[in-house]
């Protein structure tokens, strides 16, 4: 009964570190997944054409706060008859440009087909996440696969998913800019430093009388 018992035990223990795919490298099978929302906002190109107060423009304003547009989203527009623009893309240039953000070139594929006189405002918002992080699918011992643990990598690609200014960097990169300015490399360093050597009291100190005063 014991030997019984003993080989069932092995067996399932070995059934039980058999689990989870296996990974004999150093290569982390835990990657970052980029995800993609494009919100749509059709506006009137006659409203628009009134300026960045016109009740059209406020509308627009009012949608982009209800949808918290921030920094790292990309904002487009899509003209269907880009031969008769007018004022309407640089009234939404204005609109946007309150937030910070300036509107891109190229614009997403969407659903739909626009009729004249309607130009349509499109926010895309990427989010990058790694999905089933921790991951232990695998348990950590018995290893008898010579492979590393499920949950390797989760943590630091969970950090480099959250610390990413623009996620979709993650999946084309950026190009390198030719004659970048070097000032603005160092910008940051500049400013911290600066602000540093004001926190530690940098400078010279203040002086006073000493002789004169107390008991």
């Amino acid at each position: 009964m014991r030997r019984i018992l003993t080989a069932a035990l092995m067996v399932s223990g070995l059934a039980l570190a058999a689990c989870g795919p296996v990974n004999r490298g150093v290569d982390s099978v835990n990657q970052p997944v980029v995800q993609r929302t494009d919100y749509l906002f059709d506006a009137s190109k006659m409203g628009l054409s009134d300026g960045p107060t016109s009740a059209e423009a406020n509308r627009l304003d009012a949608w982009l706060s209800a949808i918290n547009v921030a920094y790292g989203d990309r904002v487009s527009v899509d003209d269907p008859s880009p031969y008769d623009r007018g004022d309407a893309r640089e009234v939404i240039a204005a609109v946007v440009g309150r937030r910070g953000l300036l509107l891109s070139e190229a614009s997403p594929v969407t659903s739909g087909e626009l009729p004249a006189g309607i130009v349509r405002v499109i926010v895309s918002r990427s989010t990058a996440s790694v999905p089933n992080c921790p991951n232990w699918d695998r348990p950590s011992a018995p290893e008898l696969a010579n492979s590393t643990m499920s949950n390797y990598g989760c943590s630091v690609a969970s950090n480099f998913a959250a610390m990413v200014a623009n996620p979709e960097d993650l999946i084309e990169g950026r190009a390198s800019m030719e004659g970048a300015d070097p000032r603005t490399a160092t910008k940051a360093i500049s400013q911290y430093r600066a602000q540093t050597n004001a926190q530690a009291g940098s400078g010279q100190l203040p002086t006073g009388n000493t002789r004169t005063g107390g008991n």
